[in-house]
């Protein structure tokens, strides 16, 4: 003899409020452990800080572009001119930045195959032909500026070659730091490109 079971349905108690409780929790103990940690300002040089003024510069140029081209109706067209002169120093002093930090693009795949030895010479080389170039666009900026002269910028009577003196200063800088890399690799034995796992805690 069939008979009808009522059967109730298993309630299972949800674990999103204490997800999410504990959600939150992490987020509020992370923004405790921020405030109690220190700013470290040590590994910055004179460049970042000559880069930070340079962006800082360009985007106070861009936005008095907007104010004046929405708000006032009425355009100053040199601002446009010095932003983009501000982000061409923004872009070769932050090269020689990523140079100190040996942060450019770079293709490590085939030290993993070579003996130590071998990648060790190919590195060595590597570092002396990076060096070599910097120095070789260095001295072709230097002709560049004397090609120029005295050419005006196109909006604002100011000499065009102080956006070439900032090239100038940026490959002249890279050359530099570039000489330090080569320097610190050959004591301390390996390069980026032998051991990046090495440079990836670094800032």
């Amino acid at each position: 003899m069939a008979t009808d079971a009522h059967v109730s349905p298993v309630r299972v108690p949800s674990t999103e409020p204490t997800q999410h409780a504990s959600s939150v929790e992490s987020i509020v103990s992370s923004f405790e452990e921020a405030d109690h940690q220190q700013v470290d300002l040590s590994g910055h040089t004179f460049e970042d800080w000559l880069c930070l003024g340079l962006f800082w510069i360009m985007a106070l140029l861009v936005f008095l572009q907007f104010f004046t081209r929405y708000v006032l109706n009425d355009s100053f067209a040199w601002t446009e001119e010095l932003a983009t002169y501000s982000l061409i120093g923004v872009v070769f002093i932050g090269a020689a930045m990523c140079v100190r930090t040996c942060r450019h693009i770079q293709v490590d795949l085939l030290y993993r195959f070579l003996p130590h030895a071998a990648g060790r010479v190919l590195a060595t080389l590597i570092d002396l032909v990076r060096t070599a170039f910097f120095a070789y666009v260095a001295w072709l900026v230097w002709r560049y500026i004397q090609l120029v002269g005295d050419e005006p910028m196109t909006t604002i009577e100011w000499n065009k070659s102080y956006v070439y003196w900032l090239a100038l200063f940026g490959f002249v800088l890279m050359a530099a730091r570039s000489v330090q890399v080569t320097v610190v690799n050959w004591r301390q034995g390996y390069s980026n490109l032998e051991r990046p796992e090495a440079y990836d805690k670094l800032d």
